[in-house]
């Protein structure tokens, strides 16, 4: 499916409480006696890091100044391929470095390693993150479906809920960091792993419990 349609939700609550009143017959009402005072509110839960960056001349040099995409740009220039983030107008889904350290230590490692067999294989997994077009934000919410990438096999782009855009199983936690050059950054929250990739079945996310089926007595 094209990616072609918006859509946007919104949503809103109200409380009401009512008092009550003691009253004696015959007799002046007593004073009651005071309320005890309201049980303090939970604290709200902590929300997840989400960097704030700004864009900057290129892809390359934004994601460097941030900070938070060490790895990232380690990982672009032991594959070579810093130059295509510098120079075109591409769409890259940036994984933090909490993305990158959320996988296995050996796998990081091996990827990381300084030889050609990991140089490659860490080339095929950064170029499933590049797009050769500006797929901005406006063309994923309201839509759902497959977008080729570099690497050649497509990712599965999922706006069907405004609020919480995807990209495969990864939610994109900053959309549409924009580059005087006419890059676009969407940061995400995972690394994404094409399924040719030699780690695909290890990467793989887990899939969703499912129900027990129900037994008869």
């Amino acid at each position: 499916m094209r990616l072609t349609r918006f859509i946007a939700t919104a949503s809103a609550a109200a409380l009401i409480a009512c008092p009550a009143i003691a009253l004696a017959q015959g007799a002046a009402a007593p004073s009651p006696s005071p309320s005890p005072p309201p049980a303090a509110a939970p604290p709200a839960p902590a929300l997840p890091s989400i960097p704030k960056i700004t864009g900057g001349a290129n892809i390359y040099d934004t994601l460097k100044a941030a900070g938070e995409f060490t790895i990232f740009i380690k990982a672009v220039d032991q594959a070579g391929l810093a130059p295509i983030l510098k120079q075109y107008p591409v769409t890259v889904f940036a994984p933090t470095d909490q993305a990158f350290n959320a996988l296995p230590p050996d796998v990081l490692a091996k990827l990381m390693a300084a030889n050609d067999t990991a140089a490659n294989q860490l080339q095929q997994i950064l170029k499933y993150h590049l797009i050769n077009a500006q797929v901005d934000a406006s063309k994923i919410r309201g839509a759902k479906g497959p977008v080729k990438t570099v690497e050649d096999t497509p990712v599965n782009l999922d706006g069907s809920d405004a609020a919480d855009l995807k990209v495969n199983s990864a939610d994109i936690i900053q959309a549409d960091i924009r580059t005087t050059n006419g890059g676009i950054i969407h940061v995400i929250d995972k690394v994404l792993v094409p399924s040719d990739s030699p780690y695909a079945a290890q990467l793989a996310p887990a899939p969703a419990p499912t129900a027990a089926p129900a037994t008869t007595p």
